[in-house]
């Protein structure tokens, strides 16, 4: 079982940043492939960054890249998501999430439905015009 808990989230305006963190539970993190992902009120839950075991690869949604940096620290058992000239458009809750199947990647877990196995319970995220 692996546990999952986000921190970070707040209120900024716009053109502002905020830095995302998610603490996994268990010994075997740096096995894990790890990711981002946001549910804007009334939307669906979306991608937003992804990290491979190592921390060497990474993936982003269109909509974020430039601006958001996904990073880990094995050592800590933790996984980062540094956010930069935040839009409204940016308000959401935002989720962490790992996936543990050995065959786990960043590129899969960017690909839309990517069944992720464990969840965090989410940090909102409000940017103000």
């Amino acid at each position: 079982q692996v546990q999952l808990v986000e921190s970070g989230g707040g209120l900024v305006q716009a053109g502002g940043s905020l830095r995302l963190s998610c603490a996994a539970s268990g010994r075997t993190f740096s096995s894990y492939a790890m990711g981002w992902f946001r549910q804007a009120p009334g939307q669906e839950r979306e991608f937003v960054a992804a990290v491979s075991r190592s921390g060497a690869i990474t993936y982003y949604a269109d909509s974020v890249k430039g601006r958001f940096t996904i990073s880990r620290d094995n050592a800590k058992n933790t996984v980062a998501l540094q956010m930069n000239s935040l839009k409204p458009e940016d308000t959401a809750v935002y989720y962490c999430a790992a996936a543990t199947h050995p065959r786990a990647t960043a590129q899969a877990i960017s690909i839309r439905g990517y069944a992720m196995d464990y969840w965090g319970k989410g940090t909102l995220v409000t940017i103000s015009s």
